[in-house]
């Protein structure tokens, strides 16, 4: 078997399973004798925000000299990214190693009616699982995948349990109102074990503290047990009851990403409390400045000023219009957008077109559930225009517009995956026909 034999027989495997549960991933881990039972972990959930909250979480704890694995979802570059041990991506190896081993516990499971039909996820779940074990490391971060409660991650038994934002996404898994979608991210509490919350509406995280009081779990509320106060776009002060901190800059832009800054910092101090561990404060500083997400407000290119950002539902199009706005107000503004069929395409659409004075593109891209043009050509009376190939479309702009022009690429995760592969690549080939033509008699 090979990198990408081992990577066939795992995509092979349906992404989700429509009996939901934790029975499949419960029997499988048991059968490898349990990995996660030998770690330490801290669980993320939330609508938007967890990749770049735990991001910083991870940052920061690494910054102490911790051995820090993240388990994240989708990946944008490799797959072995999202199983990761201080930032280095599951080499090709072990995950050959991994998929060997776990190939026939899947196939025996096949056999059993109650255990059959073991998911993409909760096989990559499991090989995390015992890949962080393997390797010993000291803390876990675990993203949870869809929702929470029934999510394969919430086997674990973490120290910490994280909820960042609650908005409308996967409704046709989660629920149809706030409320739902809460009581789903909810599921991942454990009895009397901490829970630290973000920036959530009432509504929400009225179904949280609930939940939160049932398993006697001790609730950290962003703006109760822990407040920021923004100085600017990139800086703010933090407070708690036994910590301040001013003056404190975060390296991924947003203004929403202060929010999440301060979140992981509470996440950090309440971990190192109850690891006895110091935090230097001088080495969280330098983790907030330095913290890298891919994707997240991300500037892919300058000629012209290019962004990518992930806002694959309607609460991340809000923070991303709020971002530009603020960020960019004397920007010509270009947007190409593309989504999952899966999403509301139309309130999302209806929300980028309202931004003053932006030209917005709706493009497709190579993904069986991409969203297909000819399903909203009807848009193009309103002011929306199209292009069948971003590629050749975004070629165009880079032409055509002027020096205060802004391109911002946004919508699905895998749309963002495809465009940061191929522009990557694209500025590395330039990058390297400049050093030859340099060297040239």
């Amino acid at each position: 078997m090979d990198g990408e034999q081992a990577l066939d027989w795992i995509f092979s495997r349906h992404k989700f399973n429509i009996r939901p549960g934790l029975t499949r991933i419960e029997e499988l881990l048991k059968r490898l004798g349990n990995p996660e039972k030998n770690l330490s972990m801290l669980h993320f959930a939330g609508t938007n925000g967890k990749g770049s909250t735990l991001a910083f979480t991870a940052q920061i704890l690494r910054q102490t000299g911790l051995t820090v694995a993240t388990f994240t979802s989708p990946y944008i570059e490799t797959f072995g990214e999202q199983i990761a041990i201080n930032g280095q991506a599951l080499p090709a190896e072990k995950l050959i190693k991994y998929v060997e081993r776990l190939q026939p516990l899947v196939d025996a499971l096949d056999q059993e009616e109650r255990y059959a039909g073991i998911t993409e996820f909760e096989i990559i779940t499991a090989l995390a699982f015992q890949y962080f074990s393997d390797e010993k490391v000291d803390v876990a971060l675990i993203e949870v995948g869809l929702g929470g409660l029934l999510d394969s991650t919430n086997v674990i038994q973490p120290q910490i349990t994280v909820i960042t934002t609650i908005g409308l996404d996967h409704k046709e898994f989660l629920g149809t109102s706030l409320a739902e979608i809460a009581a789903q991210k909810a599921g991942i509490i454990k009895y009397e074990t901490p829970l630290v919350t973000g920036n959530i509406v009432e509504e929400a995280l009225t179904v949280i503290e609930e939940t939160a009081q049932k398993n006697r779990a001790k609730h950290y509320k962003f703006g109760v047990d822990y407040q920021i106060e923004r100085l600017n776009k990139e800086h703010f002060n933090y407070r708690d009851k036994h910590c301040q901190l001013e003056k404190l800059e975060k390296s991924l832009l947003g203004l929403h990403q202060i929010e999440n800054a301060a979140l992981a910092l509470k996440v950090s101090l309440l971990y190192a409390e109850e690891s006895n561990i110091t935090l230097d404060m001088s080495d969280v500083r330098q983790a907030l400045r330095t913290t890298f997400w891919p994707a997240r407000m991300e500037t892919i290119a300058q000629n012209p000023l290019t962004l990518l950002d992930g806002a694959h539902n309607t609460h991340a199009i809000g923070r991303l219009l709020e971002n530009l706005r603020v960020k960019f107000p004397d920007k010509k503004i270009t947007i190409i957008f593309s989504a999952l069929v899966t999403k509301e395409i139309n309130e999302m659409v209806k929300m980028l077109r309202a931004l003053k004075g932006a030209d917005l593109i709706l493009t497709s891209f190579d993904h069986p559930q991409a969203m297909d043009l000819k399903d909203v050509y009807y848009l193009e009376k309103e002011g929306v225009t199209f292009a069948a190939d971003w590629r050749e479309k975004y070629e165009q702009l880079k032409i055509s517009l002027g020096a205060d022009a802004l391109v911002v690429m946004t919508g699905s995760l895998y749309f963002m995956a495809q465009i940061r592969k191929e522009l990557l690549r694209a500025e590395a080939g330039a990058e390297d026909k400049e050093r030859q033509m340099l060297h040239m008699p």
